[in-house]
């Protein structure tokens, strides 16, 4: 597969503070990926590396194929960004802001229709014509998405893209973005909420304290953990049963290490306990990522 983008030893020092420390990402096209991490953990540092707003103090940085920021002027027209909140001329209309970033990077031709066309999609269709210092944040942000796809990019680079948006707007948000993907846009998302993230995202990226400490595909962390999951009003009776296997007992959740779970299963009916639920264990991505940034020791797989 081709790399969207990459960095090898990605480092940048402010005076003693060492934002990133020796990162590498690898993010690949037709990913859609989460970049996770706390404030301050070098998320945002790394992303104006990337698109060549800052310098980085050694290491190497690819977008698209091409080193930045040296091959900015090429990479850049094929990225669409929503970076650190939406700007916007609020004396002006949405399609008037539009108007105005279009212009710095497309010809006149269809003008009209490229931008009516994008504000429907992420749902401005009408609102696109009242002026931006009546927008809500959600709707700001809204715009913002818009003019990033004002040039079919192959690449989106979006922070915290569903900032200021309602359940309802983050649901079709992620659906938009879903949508995109499959007609083939790679997605590098940044994001503080991981419900979303695990609902959108092919791959994971988690940045703590500026080091890289897990990067994979979200369905290998997710993967069963080997232990199973009893739910039942019998735990008393299960314990019993199950001799010392019982590693978590939290009201009817049982957490049961090892085994077959159909030959488990059927060794709790034959001794009368009733079950109500079973399934292999899986981790959640907030698991995952409070154990990569707890643990000082944990090194994250990169797949």
């Amino acid at each position: 597969m081709t790399s969207a983008v990459a960095t090898r030893g990605l480092t940048k020092r402010y005076g003693p503070v060492l934002a990133v420390d020796g990162i590498d990402l690898d993010v690949q096209e037709g990913d859609v990926y989460g970049f996770l991490g706390a404030n301050g953990s070098g998320k945002t540092t790394t992303v104006r590396i990337l698109l060549g707003l800052v310098l980085a103090t050694s290491g190497e940085a690819e977008m698209l194929g091409g080193p930045m920021p040296r091959a900015a002027a090429s990479v850049l027209p094929e990225v669409g960004t929503l970076v650190e909140g939406p700007a916007a001329y609020g004396h002006l209309t949405g399609r008037e802001n539009l108007e105005l970033f279009d212009a710095m990077g497309s010809g006149r031709r269809g003008r009209r229709a490229r931008i009516g066309d994008v504000l429907e999609r992420v749902g401005l269709g009408v609102a696109g014509e009242r002026k931006v210092k009546g927008y809500s944040l959600g709707m700001r942000q809204r715009l913002g998405l818009a003019a990033a796809l004002l040039g079919a990019p192959r690449l989106l680079v979006l922070d915290e893209p569903t900032n200021g948006l309602d359940p309802q707007g983050i649901r079709e948000m992620r659906d938009l973005l879903l949508g995109l993907n499959h007609e083939g846009t790679t997605i590098f998302l940044s994001s503080h909420l991981l419900a979303e993230v695990e609902q959108m995202c092919t791959r994971v990226g988690v940045l703590d304290r500026g080091r890289l400490v897990v990067q994979d595909r979200l369905a290998s962390l997710r993967a069963p953990t080997g232990r199973t999951v009893v739910v039942t009003p019998d735990g008393d009776r299960a314990l019993g049963l199950l001799d010392g296997r019982v590693e978590l007992c939290e009201g009817e959740r049982l957490v049961v290490r090892g085994g077959d779970p159909a030959e488990l299963n059927r060794l709790l009916v034959d001794g009368g306990v009733r079950v109500r639920e079973l399934a292999p264990e899986r981790r959640g991505l907030e698991q995952v990522v409070l154990e990569a940034t707890t643990d000082p020791h944990h090194v994250g797989a990169s797949r």
